[in-house]
């Protein structure tokens, strides 16, 4: 018991009190080291896809960069879980702190919890994107359908780029963070249009996650989750629609519920 095999991991499942061995397959749990400009930036721990667009995405959401031409080289060294980055500017890695806070105000309105990076880079969306409650129930129906490793692993998140009508890119990863880079390194590197675009997710809505949606760009995200109450906030300041628990024929509107075509209420919520 409790080797791993190549097809996944040996496990004793239960059906009542009859047990039986199989192989499951298991979400896999991959530490990559981002090395900036010769230096050791951060480490983080995701899943072995879209790599460069994870840390394309990851270095937008910090305030590294704001294109994808500000890298001057970019590669992955998988065996050994390294991304060398060499950009066209110095960066005093010294001066980067990702663990302190700093309270501040959101849009001039609240004073909310951020991360001195969330400062810079968090934007306020006028995204003047509408949909309707069935579009987003099918968006969200096709996410599920979609995806294929959650069906098999039960263990990882999904997010994806979309238009009122279908899922464009759909990225996969152990953290809903780490997924939403990825699709903010896909439309940073493809230079994605973003005006008709929506952010279709499977976590939870936490204020980490709403401040990536709004570095991203897009004014609505679509979750099948709950969001939280800082995250209800920002959204609010921030402009962005934030719809969860959308399950079935089922969803909540928490913020700016104008971009949902069914609501005819002119709300600043």
């Amino acid at each position: 018991m409790n080797d791993v095999k190549q097809n996944g991991w040996e496990i004793i499942r239960f059906n009542g009190t009859i047990a039986s061995k199989i192989n499951e397959e298991i979400a896999t749990e991959y530490p990559l080291t981002i090395i900036l400009n010769g230096e050791e930036f951060a480490t983080m721990v995701c899943s072995p896809t879209n790599i460069q667009e994870l840390v394309i995405g990851f270095l937008a959401s910090e305030g590294i960069i704001r294109l994808h031409e500000e890298i001057k080289n970019l590669s992955i060294d998988e065996s050994q879980g390294f991304a060398y980055v060499d950009l066209y500017k110095h960066i005093d890695i010294s001066q980067q702190d990702h663990s302190k806070r700093f309270i501040g105000s959101c849009c001039g309105k609240s004073r909310q919890f951020y991360f001195k990076s969330d400062v810079r880079t968090a934007k306020t969306i006028t995204s003047k994107l509408t949909i309707s409650v069935e579009q987003c129930y099918n968006l969200m129906n096709d996410l599920q359908l979609r995806s294929d490793q959650f069906k098999r692993t039960g263990g990882v998140h999904n997010a994806a780029l979309a238009t009122t009508d279908e899922l464009l890119e759909v990225c996969t990863d152990i953290g809903r963070h780490n997924a939403l880079d990825k699709v903010y390194g896909t439309v940073l590197k493809r230079k994605i249009p973003l005006s008709d675009k929506l952010i279709v997710f499977s976590g939870r809505i936490s204020s980490e996650v709403l401040l990536k949606i709004s570095k991203i760009g897009v004014g609505i995200i679509l979750s099948k989750s709950a969001p939280t109450d800082l995250a209800l906030n920002l959204a609010s300041d921030l402009g962005i629609t934030t719809i969860g628990f959308a399950r079935g024929n089922k969803m909540n509107v928490y913020t700016h519920p104008c971009r949902i075509e069914e609501v005819n209420i002119d709300s600043s919520k």
